[in-house]
């Protein structure tokens, strides 16, 4: 059975750096993509960031420049290093893990950027 647990998450002052880990129950060379996404109250889940099993990556806009994504094979953990945070970064993060038409989430954790 696949499990992602992520964290890392917390409070933190707008400008400021979070550094959140996906730490998966089996090999991450099983999934083909791995991911996070966000979420806030009444909005739908947005892809963040998200990693190839060959490494490429891509991010969504308004997080470029800003967020890496990265991935320890060895630990089978994917990390999301975020800095210079924003308030409108505040959301519940979810690390996603697909291959194909199978997806398996994380709990999520939550991240508020605030003063």
């Amino acid at each position: 059975q696949v499990q992602l647990v992520e964290s890392g998450g917390g409070l933190v002052q707008p400008g400021k750096s979070l550094r959140l880990s996906c730490a998966a129950s089996v090999s991450i060379f099983s999934f083909s993509v791995m991911a996070w996404y966000r979420q806030v109250p009444g909005k739908e889940r947005e892809l963040v960031a998200g990693i190839t099993s060959g490494g490429r990556t891509n991010y969504a806009d308004s997080v470029k420049g800003r967020f890496t994504i990265s991935r320890d094979n060895a630990k089978n953990t994917v990390y999301l290093q975020m800095n210079t945070l924003k308030a409108e970064d505040t959301a519940v993060y979810y690390c996603n893990a697909h291959n194909g038409p199978l997806h398996y989430w994380g709990q999520g954790t939550q991240v508020t950027v605030s003063s």
